[in-house]
C-alpha cells in the first residue's frame, strides 16, 4: 500500500506545494468561474489504469456499510440524513474528464453522481453559507471549500466511476469530485457535508497545502 500522505510531504519538500500555491493563487484569482466547465472526452479516450492508492497506510473500512448515512448539516433549514440510495434516486450527472494529482500524474475517467448542488437544495442552504466542510470516515480527513466552487454545476457527490460502482480504493461508498480542483481537494469516503459561515481548514490545507486548489 502507498502512504499518500507521507508521499505529498515528501512531494512538498522538494518544492511541489510551493509550484502548486502560486497555480492555486492563479486560479482563485483570474481562472475560476461558475460557468466554465472543464472539458469532457470522449468514453473511448478513458484511462485504462487509474492509479489506485489509499489515503492512510490501510484502506478506510466501514464497520457497517448498511449503516452508512451521508450527514448533511450547518447553516440549512432542514438537516438531512442520506442513503446511498436515497442519494442515487436524486437527479444525477455523469461525465468524462480529466483528473489532475498533485503527485504530478493524471486519468481520463468517468464519474457518477448526485450534484453538490442538488443537496444544497434538497435540504435548503441559509444564505448566510459562504463555505462547505467535507469530511471523512479516513482519520479525520476533511476539506473546506467555498461555496461557489462546491455549487459548481460539475461538483458532485460520485458513488460511481468508470460505469461501475465507485470502487473502495477510490473512496466507496461516496467521494467529493470536481475536474476543477486538484485531487487532494475530492474528499474520499464522505461522512458529512456542513455549510458553514466561516472557512472551514483541511487536512493538507492546514500544513500549508493551497486551500483554493483550482486547475
Amino acid at each position: 500500500m502507498i502512504d499518500r500522505r507521507a508521499l505529498l510531504r515528501l512531494a512538498a519538500g522538494a518544492g511541489t506545494a510551493s509550484l502548486v500555491a502560486a497555480c492555486d493563487w492563479v486560479g482563485e484569482k483570474v481562472f475560476f468561474s461558475k460557468n466554465r466547465l472543464a472539458p469532457e472526452y470522449p468514453i473511448a479516450q478513458r484511462t485504462a489504469r487509474v492509479p489506485s492508492y489509499f489515503i492512510s497506510r490501510m484502506m478506510p473500512m466501514l464497520e457497517n456499510p448498511r449503516a452508512w448515512r451521508l450527514q448533511v448539516g450547518g447553516l440549512v433549514r432542514e438537516p438531512q440524513s442520506l442513503s446511498l440510495d436515497q442519494l442515487q434516486a436524486m437527479p444525477h450527472t455523469s461525465y468524462t474528464v480529466k483528473h489532475h494529482c498533485v503527485e504530478g500524474w493524471s486519468a481520463i475517467v468517468t464519474w457518477h453522481g448526485v450534484p453538490v448542488s442538488r443537496v444544497a437544495e434538497r435540504c435548503g442552504m441559509l444564505p448566510q453559507a459562504r463555505y462547505v466542510r467535507f469530511d471523512s470516515f479516513d482519520s479525520g480527513y476533511s476539506n473546506g471549500w467555498d461555496l461557489a466552487s462546491a455549487m459548481h454545476p460539475q461538483t458532485i457527490l460520485a458513488y460511481g466511476m468508470n460505469d461501475n460502482p465507485l470502487p473502495a480504493t477510490h473512496g466507496a461508498p461516496l467521494r467529493l469530485y470536481s475536474p476543477t480542483k486538484l485531487g487532494y481537494k475530492m474528499t474520499k469516503y464522505l461522512v458529512s457535508l456542513t455549510f458553514t459561515v466561516e472557512r472551514p481548514g483541511g487536512y493538507w490545507e492546514d500544513q500549508g497545502y493551497p486551500w483554493f486548489a483550482g486547475v
